[in-house]
């Protein structure tokens, strides 16, 4: 069972409200899965999350491409990991990533469908599409109860999105 909410950022503002508002539901363990192409903003994201939960400068939060982990300070540990450069799932699981999943922080991995077969059972997974210039359309899907009760903790009163269950 999991639950689905398709969202249209029509810029930039939006999408960091987005990540902020997520960010105001997120608890200690919890796994987000980001996946979309190159430029489709998945680091801008993370950085919004950052901001909801408290990192002071959100200017520190950057791509881990090189440096596959990146760490940072805030009201639960930023956990950001980057799966683009990994040639297997079998680095990811060296860099002990599910270490990190079982941890106190939420753990945000940028190309997650690069390791998906490591992810836990229970996640939320958020695909991010081009769908403007400065426009991008997010699908979050919640597999478990935790994240399904945030998927429709997001669900938009009164503006452009759609949501559904499967």
């Amino acid at each position: 069972m999991s639950e689905t909410l398709r969202y249209d950022a029509p810029d930039l503002e939006a999408t960091r409200a987005l990540g902020q508002q997520l960010a105001s539901l997120l608890f200690p363990g919890a796994v987000i899965a980001l996946v979309g192409p190159l430029g489709a903003g998945k680091t801008q994201f993370v950085r919004a999350i950052a901001e909801g939960l408290g990192v002071t400068d959100s200017r520190v939060v950057s791509s881990p491409t090189f440096v596959l982990i990146q760490e940072y300070e805030a009201q639960l540990p930023i956990y950001h990991f980057d799966a683009y450069r990994l040639r297997s799932a079998a680095e990811f699981f060296d860099l002990g990533a599910h270490e990190y999943m079982q941890g106190h922080g939420v753990c945000l991995i940028e190309w997650a469908d690069r390791v998906a077969a490591l992810l836990p059972a229970e996640h939320l997974r958020v695909t991010i599409e081009v769908a403007g210039e400065s426009s991008r359309r997010f699908t979050l899907e919640g597999t478990g109860e935790k994240y399904e009760q945030i998927v429709r903790a997001l669900r938009p009163s009164s503006h452009a999105a759609s949501s559904s269950s499967t």
